[in-house]
């Protein structure tokens, strides 16, 4: 039997989002080390806070990759600018997110645009090859899988599952555990799957955690946090995304 591993990433890495990253990293670092931390840059959050080569958060990027971090593309302004047209979509853009679906209404040739244009900005900052993208919100239309396909990306995932957009392989199975801050409903409610979730899917193979800039502004959250990572270290292994390629 395979050894348990938890998979733990940071999302919304930006220059607006630095020293609330820089929080998360010290906050996890008894539990997680950087070099098994995914980090998912977004070049250039919501059009006001752009990544450009050279710069001094590129720096940083570039320094967290050398640690070991992997690196992972994370849409490109995170920000839904599309119009829905399905149901489903519309139902997905309104109460999944705040309003930051980007993935989800794009045509596939936006989509093939902005995720090659943040690759290659991503490796002419690490100085290597990334290592996969993850939508925002984790919402992705049918022209974004398309367009990961044909840029033969090596990992992405959603809520449920990690697969490899080049083989179309799925590398993991099971929900990603994360917690929302917007609103005191939605707070109460991803504490609550916090505490029960992790006892659920105990049996399972891969269990993933995912933090956010904004949770760094609920003292409960990171209490929560803290408690999920604590608990999961005493029978699972911090991994790479990576090493799901390796299976």
């Amino acid at each position: 039997m395979r050894e348990k591993r938890l998979l733990f990433s940071i999302h919304d890495v930006g220059p607006a989002s630095e020293g609330p990253v820089d929080r998360l990293i010290d906050h996890v670092a008894p539990y997680v080390r950087l070099d098994r931390t995914a980090m998912l840059v977004v070049p250039n959050h919501w059009g006001d806070h752009p990544i450009s080569a050279g710069s001094p958060f590129a720096g940083r990027v570039r320094r967290w990759a050398e640690s070991g971090a992997e690196i992972f593309l994370h849409g490109w302004f995170h920000r839904d600018g599309a119009s829905h047209g399905g149901p489903g979509a519309r139902f997905k853009a309104r109460h999944m997110t705040a309003g930051e679906g980007e993935f989800l209404g794009l045509d596939l040739a936006t989509a093939r645009q902005r995720l090659a244009d943040g690759r290659a900005l991503i490796e002419e900052i690490t100085g290597q090859p990334i290592a996969g993208f993850v939508a925002p919100a984790w919402l992705y239309g049918e022209p974004a899988l398309t367009a990961l396909e044909e840029l033969g990306f090596p990992i992405a995932e959603d809520h449920m599952k990690i697969w490899s957009p080049m083989t179309g392989q799925i590398l993991a199975r099971g929900p990603v555990m994360t917690w929302a801050s917007r609103s005191k409903l939605r707070m109460a409610s991803s504490l609550a799957v916090a505490h029960i979730l992790p006892p659920l899917l105990h049996r399972a193979e891969n269990f993933r955690v995912a933090v956010h800039p904004g949770d760094t502004t609920q003292p409960a959250i990171m209490l929560s946090i803290n408690d999920v990572l604590q608990r999961a270290v005493l029978t699972r292994r911090p991994s790479r995304y990576g090493h799901l390629l390796d299976d």
